[in-house]
């Protein structure tokens, strides 16, 4: 064969019609294919299933036009299964699933302008002076909203495009969400697209990071795992938009065009595409497409293209539609913005939950509409990655065309030979040691009393699961710290000598509230140990594993004495979470930690040191009602001091029932079975007899 110019085009050729007569794929074609659908496969997982992209949308349309390139050339590599012939998401198990009266289909996605051109030279082959509608393609999760007899119905996801997740009660709390339309037509279905606007993004992940919660990427990543939340009142909480941007099905109006169907459903109070644009010649439309890039940097939401729709319907029908995408639109999709830039230095930034992570100082660059001086580097792994040094040049990138990324280096620009940067190994902001999680590249601080994290510590510390004092949530505890109330976690027990000066400055409210949450803090003093190393938020130590400890040594002081071999031999124990016990009550800051809990009156003994014979000690109680002064979690930590232990349910093995106001089906179910009711009173005198009183005895 010739291997030169046009000649070896035409040799390919014949070694592709040669495969195809003999029905075959060479082997290099074969293997690339694999590779994208698995790739592929698992990007689909990521983004539509977990909310967790790891690449950009631009990289991923990538990754799925060398598919599609690729299964149009070897047709024979083509499945019914394959990504490029269906919509990739999967009902999420926890949600009901529900079938779209409407498949809800993709776009094609286009990359060039000379893609936007054909596409409206096609459509006008069959109708010369037909017209096109430009929108903006909003990124966040499409849904279909159901509406019968002018009431909303029904809300679904995507999904794969033809079952979808049932969200009605989550769509409902999007407060735009017209509940009654002005005119009662029989039935409308639309598409939308759920969205959070840049500033609500930064609120939640600031929110997130305060109680330890999930980080989210971008406003998609986080709208999509809103909206897909089991708790609805989540999605209220975190004020969530959208935008209509089509109709699906409509019965009892007729429309001749898309524009038309906007208006009126603006008419209606549905907030739709903003600023859509009618286009007759291909000029205008991409007139309109670059427009809309140019402007997308400054808008309250993020977009990741532009949508070009055949504007008359019945042309619509006319052209149909693949089993994946309407052949009546395209979706223009913009390349993120890069550009390079000086890294001057690389600093440390401590997060609410100990993480540190390497921050990129730059050159100021103006990228995706602001300017950019400070870059996320991620984790020491990055940077390793990377090989990014303080005076390198880098090219940065807005991931989602939200939070600025290092991508990275110039490595031939280099001046000179800087030595590798590496993460400290003690904390920039409080000096205690940092440490990193088994096999993982995220280092975290260990001092309990950084700064930079104590608020979401005291928030877990006063958390229900740990030692539930009411009252201090996240708001209270933010005033508390900032205000000087509190700069280490042992000061939360010396409130109540400020109480005078909290009534006046009315910083957590007025004088009820102050006194609540002081009487809160005292109680907490009495409960289980358990609660208490809980509440200390060890790394790898949970509510079981501080129960083991616990069960296991006689009081706080032993545990802190324990070295790793004792500690590895406890129930539910590994060698990560003894090492984690053993570094943390090595810290200094937890030594002084320790010493004030005891100044202050704290229950540092386990409850095998604590409980004599009594009533109580191995019996089987159930709560059920209201009980006048204390709440559930108090009236547990109260039975589980005096060694009983508390069960959801009543049966025959129930010893007590403790009954308080406006009690259940428990009380009913224990009066049958001849279970022993008592109230709250009762409960505290059993308990109190039971308990050896350790201030007494010192």
């Amino acid at each position: 064969m010739k291997k030169n110019g046009s000649d070896n085009q035409i040799d390919m050729d014949a070694v592709m019609r040669q495969h195809t007569r003999e029905g075959t794929v060479p082997e290099e074609a074969r293997k690339r294919h694999e590779a994208l659908l698995a790739e592929i496969k698992h990007h689909n997982h990521l983004y539509y299933d977990q909310d967790q992209p790891q690449i950009s949308d631009y990289d991923y349309d990538l990754l799925t036009q060398e598919l599609k390139d690729l299964e149009t050339r070897w047709p024979l590599l083509k499945t019914e299964d394959s990504p490029i012939s269906r919509v990739g998401g999967q009902v999420k198990q926890t949600l009901q699933a529900a079938q779209h009266r409407v498949p809800m289909l993709s776009l094609q996605d286009v990359f060039h302008e000379a893609d936007i051109r054909a596409f409206i030279r096609r459509v006008q082959k069959t109708v010369p002076d037909c017209c096109f509608v430009v929108e903006q393609k909003i990124d966040g999760l499409s849904v279909a909203l159901r509406y019968v007899d002018g009431q909303y119905e029904t809300g679904l996801t995507r999904g794969d495009g033809y079952t979808g997740e049932n969200v009605t009660d989550n769509i409902s709390m999007i407060h735009n969400l017209p509940a009654t339309l002005a005119e009662k037509i029989p039935y409308l279905e639309l598409r939308a697209e759920v969205y959070m606007t840049t500033q609500q993004f930064a609120r939640v992940n600031q929110r997130q990071e305060e109680t330890g919660g999930k980080i989210f990427a971008n406003p998609r990543n986080c709208a999509a795992g809103t909206l897909r939340q089991l708790n609805a009142d989540i999605v209220r909480e975190r004020h969530l938009d959208f935008f209509v941007f089509n109709i699906q099905m409509i019965e009892g109006k007729q429309f001749s065009s898309h524009a038309q169907s906007l208006k009126w459903l603006a008419s209606q109070g549905f907030p739709v595409s903003p600023d859509f644009r009618i286009c007759h010649t291909e000029d205008e439309v991409w007139q309109a497409v670059s427009e809309i890039g140019l402007n997308r940097f400054a808008l309250s939401y993020g977009i990741d293209g532009a949508v070009v729709k055949v504007d008359d319907l019945a042309l619509r029908e006319t052209l149909g539609a693949t089993s994946k995408v309407p052949r009546w639109a395209v979706a223009f999709k913009y390349p993120p913005e890069q550009k390079e830039t000086r890294l001057n230095d690389i600093g440390v930034q401590v997060g609410r939950t100990g993480r540190l992570t390497p921050m990129a100082f730059l050159e100021p660059v103006l990228l995706a509409g602001t300017t950019v001086s400070r870059a996320t580097l991620h984790n020491q792994a990055y940077i390793d990655q990377l090989d990014v040094r303080p005076g390198d040049i880098v090219k940065v990138q807005k991931a989602g065309d939200i939070i600025p990324a290092v991508l990275s280096v110039r490595h031939d620009l280099r001046q000179g030979n800087p030595p590798p940067w590496t993460l400290p190994d003690h904390c920039p902001v409080c000096g205690s040691k940092t440490q990193r999680e088994g096999d993982l590249a995220d280092l975290r601080c260990t001092g309990i009393n950084c700064p930079a994290q104590l608020v979401r510590r005291l928030i877990y510390f006063a958390s229900k699961n740990a030692m539930d004092i009411d009252g201090l949530g996240p708001a209270t505890a933010e005033a508390l710290l900032e205000n000087g109330y509190i700069k280490k976690l042992s000061d939360l027990y010396w409130l109540k000598d400020k109480r005078d000066e909290l009534i006046e400055t009315g910083l957590i409210g007025k004088q009820k509230s102050v006194d609540n949450l002081i009487a809160a803090i005292e109680r907490s003093k009495r409960h289980p140990l358990d609660r208490l190393i809980t509440g200390l938020g060890i790394r790898n130590i949970g509510r079981q594993a501080a129960r083991a400890l616990a069960s296991h040594f006689a009081d706080l002081d032993a545990v802190a004495k324990a070295d790793k071999e004792e500690l590895n031999a406890l129930p539910d124990f590994g060698v990560i979470s003894a090492d984690a016990v053993y570094d943390f009550f090595r810290q200094p800051q937890t030594v002084d930690l320790l010493a004030r809990f005891k100044e202050a009156g704290l229950n540092l003994t386990s409850i095998k040191e604590q409980v004599s014979d009594s009533e109580l000690k191995g019996k089987t109680l159930v709560l059920t009602g209201s009980l006048p002064s204390m709440s559930r979690s108090e009236a547990a930590s109260l039975i589980e001091q005096a060694g009983g232990k508390v069960s959801t349910s009543v049966s025959k093995k129930t010893d007590y029932v403790v009954a308080g106001e406006n009690p259940g089906s428990k009380l009913d179910k224990a009066n049958q079975l001849g279970v022993k009711i008592i109230d709250e009173q009762t409960l505290q005198t059993l308990a109190e007899t039971a308990m050896i009183d350790e201030h007494a005895k010192k």
